[in-house]
This record gives structure tokens, sequence and C-alpha cells, in this order.
């Protein structure tokens, strides 16, 4: 059962997602571009030369108007429509994750974005994080080692902020959800053991027991949850961007939590 304050988090995130779509929608549509009808000149008019000569663009006008139309298309078109990034870095951990897995573990992202302007886009993430159990959790475990990992999907409204023409910063915030699977090595626990606060984490046992089937050896969780986060972007004369990102990852299911928190480089492109 996810808490008070996940499902008012939730709840915020949707809200904030159906938000993201209307606009991102407002802003990708083609605004209508009627033009009014010209006057045409009445047939018994007389063309004067004078008139004719008043009317004829001197020969260094037409360029400057090319030039000027080409500078409005790059102005109202300074940004990517489709951005992708790819990024890796190291966790931190939180929660009552924080008291079985430790910190320092290997992580990687990957995503793309679609920009309705230069200021407001929809992220979509894929991140993996290696969550490694630390020597206490083993030792409750009665196992000589475990792999612990997470796959987690996000679907984020992205806030760009332009600082300066090279440097610029934005924030993502959403829902979010997390696969959570667990291995023990050499795991010497009968089935049936009490459960600790560290099976309640590890493989989400409701009753007093582990379960007796001894499926708790390789446990998985699928959580749903949300996710914040921001960073700082450099751009590099390639075009390229290089940015720093540091976000917050929470996931729940029936009592049982995952959280851990991404500091990742990558590239924009």
């Amino acid at each position: 059962m996810i808490g008070k304050f996940g499902a008012s988090a939730l709840k915020l995130a949707g809200f904030i997602l159906l938000l993201t779509f209307v606009l991102f929608a407002q802003s990708a549509a083609p605004s209508g571009t009627g033009q009014a009808p010209a006057q045409t000149q009445p047939a018994n008019t007389p063309s004067t030369p004078q008139a004719s000569g008043a009317q004829q663009p001197s020969a260094g006008q037409e360029p400057a108007e090319e030039e000027e139309s080409t500078s409005r298309r790059k102005a109202a078109h300074n940004y990517k429509k489709w951005e992708f990034n790819v990024a890796a870095g190291v966790n931190t951990t939180s929660g009552k994750t924080k008291n079985f897995v430790r910190g320092g573990a290997f992580t990687a992202m990957a995503g793309a974005a679609a920009n309705a302007n230069r200021y407001l886009g929809l992220r979509l993430d894929f991140t993996y994080a290696n969550l490694p159990l630390r020597a206490n959790a083993l030792e409750l475990a009665q196992a000589t080692g475990a792999t612990n990992y997470a796959l987690s999907g996000t679907l984020d409204p992205i806030i760009n902020v332009p600082v300066t023409k090279d440097w610029g910063m934005y924030f993502v915030f959403g829902p979010s959800f997390i696969h959570r699977h667990g291995s023990l090595d050499n795991d010497t626990t009968p089935p049936g053991s009490p459960c600790t606060a560290f099976w309640r984490w590890y493989t989400g046992c409701l009753n007093a027991s582990v379960p007796l089937n001894g499926n708790f050896v390789n446990p998985t969780q699928n959580e749903w949850g949300y996710n914040v986060g921001a960073g700082i972007s450099r751009k590099v004369p390639s075009g390229v961007e290089v940015y720093l990102e540091y976000r917050l990852m929470h996931g729940s299911n029936s009592g049982v939590t995952t959280d851990f928190r991404p500091i990742t480089i990558g590239f924009r492109f």
C-alpha cells in the first residue's frame, strides 16, 4: 500500500503529466497562417512608368529580405524537436533501502525527449541501478553473496532553463516504475524462518515467516512510485551537450519500498 505521501505525490505527478500533455499538444500544433487577400489594381487604371518604378524593388533588397526571413526561422526553431541522452554514474541510497544496500554502485541511464519548444518537453528514461547488499544484510540472510539490482522506467515533463548561450539547467519530475530483482548465493535460511525486517524488505513477505516454497532466495518486486531530478548542461563546439544530473527514485508496493538516487554524467544530442 503506497503511503499518504506517495499517493499524494503520484496524484500530483499525474496531474502535472496531464497538464504537460495538453501544453505540449498546444505548443506543437501549427498555428494558422491565413493571409488577407491582396488588393488588386483595377483593370482600367493605367499604370505609369513612375508607379512601376516606385514598386520595383532595388537590386540589393531581395537578399536582405531573404536573410531576415532565414534569421526569423532560426530564431523560431532554436531547439531540437527530438533529443537523446545517455549517462552513467553511481548510486546513493535512502529510506529502508539504505539499511541493507551500500551506496556507490554503478548506474546507467538512456532516454529520449520530445520537445514542444526550447523550454518544455516530455522525456522517457530507462535506468539500471546496481544495489549490492551490505555485509550485515548478507549475515541476516545467511548467504555468502548476492546479486541485487533495479530496472526502472520514467516518463517525465522536462523543463529546460537556458542560462547563457552555452550553459543551461533542467528539471524533471513524474511517475516511475521499478522492477527489483535479487538472488542470494549459498543461502542457508530455512523456509518458514521468522520474517525479519530484512526479509520483509527483500522478499516482501507479509506473514510472520518467509515463504515455505523457498522462492525468497530469488525474489522480484514490481513497484510504482515517483521520481524528481535536476541537471546542468554545457554545450560543446560539436553541438552535443554534456550534463550532470541528480535524481531521486522511489517505488512502493504493499509496504515494500525501493529508494535510490542516481548521480550521472552524460551526453544529450
